[in-house]
């Protein structure tokens, strides 16, 4: 068990596949990309599976989802979800993308055991997605999205950063949207997770802004605590139902006393948070020789990680400092 010592009981495992990806979202990184992780850093494919397995034999893990960057840029992507769906007991699965490539792989992750998918989508608008992401692929998410959908990789979740003077007042439209095509929408507030550090509290889009667009549109009805469980997103019944959607307001509203995740780096780094200034490292155990490179080892080492986990991110303190690494290098 992944407990820490306020109590909290870590089940949801997120694994970042690559640092690498194929847009470049003004929020994430700069125009010319970043210094990518060496090949012989990362995890191998065997690896990952490994560490998966431990995670769900020896320490209690039940959900897994796969991040990046951009997961799909990994070769062997397919084949990982696979073997991980063949582990006894059998977590769910889920991966986060950017939905370019959904479209060409969506029926075959299905087929491999994968049981649903979160795509970023932050705009309807081509030109304000071009802008966004310095990508001309709008066309490719929408058809990715419609891809998982029909292969069964529901529900299918949408997730939507909103950007002052970008995209800021698209809220109840991509709601609407959301809704005719029954897929669940999470408007996320911007994180200070940019490589640039160019984050400002000030100007944000805030979740109350959010949620006061949507009222513009929609009758909305916020869904209990039991409901929500350790979910990030606070909830609310569109319109009577049944369609819902979802705020995360890591900044505003922090969830940290309820968190029950973590994280694996693509180069094998436990983090106990998003926002930690501390990584533990895996990757040396699973390459050493000898008890070191035991599953019991490993699977100390992750505990006394997790063990050491602080109360909260920090982030709604004025001081609170970024951390080094960006989110296409942590995973989402």
């Amino acid at each position: 068990m992944l407990i820490d010592t306020y109590g909290r009981v870590a089940t949801d495992l997120r694994v970042s596949l690559t640092d690498r990806c194929n847009l470049r979202c003004t929020y994430c990184m700069p125009e010319e990309g970043l210094q990518w992780l060496a090949k012989p850093d990362l995890l191998t494919d065997d690896e990952i599976v490994r560490l998966v397995r431990i995670a769900v034999t020896h320490l209690g893990i039940t959900e897994v989802r796969f991040t990046g960057g951009e997961p799909l840029l990994r070769p062997g992507l397919v084949g990982i979800v696979e073997r991980v769906a063949a582990l006894t007991p059998r977590p769910k699965m889920s991966l986060t993308t950017n939905g370019i490539g959904l479209k060409r792989t969506a029926a075959a992750l299905r087929q491999a055991g994968l049981d649903r998918v979160n795509v970023s989508l932050d705009t309807l608008r081509p030109d304000v997605f071009k802008t966004l992401t310095r990508r001309d692929r709008h066309k490719d998410v929408i058809e990715g999205l419609a891809a998982a959908h029909d292969a069964g990789l529901t529900p299918v979740k949408i997730n939507s950063v909103l950007m002052p003077g970008l995209n800021e007042d698209e809220a109840p439209e991509l709601l609407a949207w959301a809704v005719e095509h029954s897929y669940e929408l999470r408007f996320i507030e911007q994180m200070p997770l940019d490589a640039q550090h160019g984050w400002k509290r000030d100007g944000m889009i805030t979740a109350g802004d959010i949620l006061a667009s949507l009222r513009t549109r929609f009758e909305l009805t916020e869904e209990g605590s039991e409901e929500r469980g350790s979910a990030p997103a606070e909830r609310w019944v569109v319109d009577g139902g049944p369609h819902r959607v979802g705020v995360i307001a890591s900044v505003t509203r922090p969830f940290c006393s309820a968190c029950d995740r973590t994280r694996l780096t693509a180069d094998g780094q436990v983090r106990t948070c998003l926002f930690a200034s501390e990584e533990t490292d895996l990757r040396a155990a699973l390459r050493a020789e000898g008890p070191e490179n035991s599953d019991e080892n490993i699977a100390r080492i992750w505990k006394l990680a997790m063990w050491g986990k602080k109360a909260g991110s920090g982030l709604d303190d004025p001081s609170f400092l970024q951390p080094d690494r960006p989110m296409s290098a942590i995973g989402g």
